[in-house]
């Protein structure tokens, strides 16, 4: 009786990257391109940390975004980055070697000419393809953006109470 070798393909690895905070319809569409692209889709959340460096503040906590981000259909796997309070490296390399992806989403803000170095270095040195403006409709909107329109519309107003 002769074995036939039956090699198992491995799943092709798609990942995108971010802060979410808050959560949009750019990053839904950049999700559903993403998943397109591979078998899996592995979101890397940039945990608060990065966001207090990056942006000065948190708007929603980690662990909440990163319950949401669990609850897409399109979403295989949340990875938390591990940046340390007061880090100077806010790239998410270290997440991206240790994930190893076959490719890396960018979305609608994202070209060859501001790819983080690092992200870029790494993803070259393992062999995952970078893969820029995912989504349709490039930047459609930004999370910094929906925060400061709130806050301009609220500015100098009571909120109501919710009921």
């Amino acid at each position: 009786m002769i074995k036939k070798n039956k090699s198992v393909k491995k799943p092709k690895v798609a990942a995108v990257s971010g802060g979410f905070d808050p959560i949009h319809i750019g990053h839904v569409r950049m999700f559903k391109e993403a998943k397109k692209l591979g078998d899996k889709l592995v979101v890397i959340l940039n945990n608060d940390n990065w966001l207090k460096l990056k942006k000065g503040c948190v708007f929603m906590p980690q662990n909440q975004r990163k319950e949401i981000l669990e609850a897409f259909r399109d979403v295989d796997r949340v990875v938390l980055t591990k940046h340390k309070p007061g880090t100077k490296d806010i790239s998410i390399g270290k997440a991206l070697a240790e994930i190893k992806p076959d490719i890396f989403a960018k979305g609608g803000d994202r070209h060859v000419k501001n790819i983080p170095t690092i992200e870029a270095a790494v993803c070259e040195k393992i062999g995952c393809k970078i893969i820029n403006n995912v989504g349709y409709g490039g930047k459609v909107q930004s999370s910094s953006w929906l925060l400061t329109k709130y806050a301009d519309k609220i500015n100098g107003r009571k909120l109501k109470k919710s009921k």
